[in-house]
């Protein structure tokens, strides 16, 4: 039944664009900041490599960071400056919202594993209910738009006409 309110309700579409804008704004701020302050996140890849809780507690994790991140930390300080402003901007235009969700998840838990704390839970649990509820989170934004057209592509891809008809586009 929550399940059925999250995915169909309209309020509940509301609520969503207001925990998505929020979180959009989070990530954005932050990612926008380190594209244009210079991020280098060498430092804090190293400080994750000399804290031992996290080679006790995940110890692969820690082997990922110290034999590839750390060695290849200019392009871990690119891929994560440039994905924490994706991933805002999506959740704030609600453009492809499930899919921002779910890697603005991914790296709030690499953060976690990491030893870092701060307001990463917090976000994981609102973005928890982003993607529980699927397109009505981003039923008031550019999903409303794009999903339905890229629904339509695929589509026409698969019948082998690599055209977009506006039949098949009102369908979807």
């Amino acid at each position: 039944m929550f399940m059925n309110f999250l995915r169909e309700n309209r309020y509940a579409a509301g609520a969503l664009t207001v925990i998505r804008l929020y979180i959009g704004w989070m990530w954005l701020t932050v990612g926008f900041g380190k594209i244009t302050g210079g991020f280098n996140a060498e430092g804090y890849l190293m400080g994750v490599v000399n804290n031992e809780a996290v080679f006790a507690q995940y110890p692969n994790y820690y082997a990922f960071i110290e034999g590839f991140a750390v060695p290849n930390a200019e392009v871990f300080s690119f891929m994560v400056a440039w994905g924490e402003f994706l991933v805002g901007l999506g959740l704030i235009l609600g453009v492809f919202t499930t899919a921002a969700a779910f890697f603005g998840v991914m790296m709030n838990f690499a953060f976690l594993f990491a030893g870092t704390i701060s307001s990463n839970p917090w976000m994981i649990l609102f973005s928890i209910f982003i993607l529980a509820a699927g397109a009505n989170a981003g039923r008031y934004g550019g999903d409303r738009w794009v999903v339905p057209y890229v629904k339509g592509w695929v589509n026409n891809k698969r019948n082998g006409d690599g055209e977009i008809h506006d039949d098949v586009v009102k369908a979807a």
